[in-house]
């Protein structure tokens, strides 16, 4: 197929990548000219704007970083792309405005996917990706069989929205699970207790999430290069709140999360990476969270 991505991020770069490898022409661009040729590279046509990109590509994916460089590159690419294009945007954004855009690309005769993803660039690089996805069916029908090269499930949940809601909730229990997590770690850190046993203790007890099922292996470990960067991550969590507040929720863990996002922010960690997080609670409890390995700890 002729296929566009736009945006070569940590994730972007890495769908691009097993695009092209598929065999499929792939024209990109990004306005970091390093990942440009990062993707001319690894075979990809390297455009000089959005609208070389539009115009030549059946199929065009956005991996933006906010709603307003979303909306502001879907202006470009509707004003270049053929009738019938469509443009998928697997950023995470507002429900608000992906059915706004879906609307104005519908009137101009082109199509529209709203599919964020879950898995981060480990799993763009796999092949491993979870999308969400909301739009007409027949246009996830077509888009469908690349979601099934370059992910492992796409979830087709209704009209152009869905998506992002399905993403902004399962974001939602996501951080609330690590970041309550983090919290009862360091309260048997402060309170004595060995923190290989009470992980022991979490899973055996029936308190066991994705983070102290397997996340939790690496809390001393702090990363060299983002692959979701807090920023992000504090984004994610306003548009959760906004979302739980426009549809007349309390949203009390919701706007918890944003605030300790904020203030892990403002404590000049905006950069570093969302397993980063143990450093920030380290630094905030007065701490120090050591983790025996696995073998070492018994049972009972």
């Amino acid at each position: 197929m002729n296929l566009g991505f736009i945006g070569l991020g940590n994730i972007g770069g890495a769908i691009a990548e097993n695009l092209a490898r598929d065999g499929h022409v792939l024209r990109a661009f990004d306005q970091d000219t390093a990942r440009l040729a990062r993707a001319a590279a690894f075979g990809a046509i390297a455009c000089d704007d959005v609208r070389g990109v539009a115009a030549a590509s059946e199929i065009t994916f956005l991996s933006l970083p906010t709603p307003d460089v979303v909306d502001a590159v879907a202006a470009e690419w509707l004003a270049a792309a053929p009738e019938g294009a469509v443009l998928v945007d697997l950023s995470t954004n507002a429900p608000s405005r992906v059915r706004a855009l879906g609307e104005r690309i519908a009137a101009r005769g082109r199509h529209f996917l709203d599919a964020p993803l879950s898995g981060g660039a480990p799993g763009a690089q796999a092949r491993m990706l979870m999308f969400m996805v909301g739009g007409e069916p027949q246009v996830f029908a077509r888009v469908c069989p690349v979601f099934e090269k370059i992910g492992r499930a796409a979830f087709h949940l209704g009209p152009v929205g869905s998506g992002s809601v399905a993403k902004l909730v399962n974001s939602l229990v996501a951080f609330s699970t690590t970041m309550a997590s983090l919290e009862g770690l360091s309260l048997a850190v402060r309170c004595g207790l060995d923190l290989r046993r009470m992980v022991d203790v979490i899973r055996t007890g029936g308190a066991g999430n994705f983070y102290t099922d397997r996340a939790v292996e690496g809390i001393e470990r702090r990363s060299e290069v983002p692959q979701f960067a807090l920023e992000l991550a504090a984004k994610d969590a306003r548009l959760i709140l906004a979302l739980e507040e426009e549809r007349g929720l309390p949203g009390r863990i919701a706007s918890t999360l944003a605030k300790l996002l904020e203030d892990a922010c403002a404590a000049g960690m905006s950069q570093k990476d969302w397993t980063d997080l143990p450093a920030f609670f380290e630094r905030e409890c007065g701490l120090h969270f050591a983790l025996r390995p696995a073998d070492e700890s018994g049972a009972g």
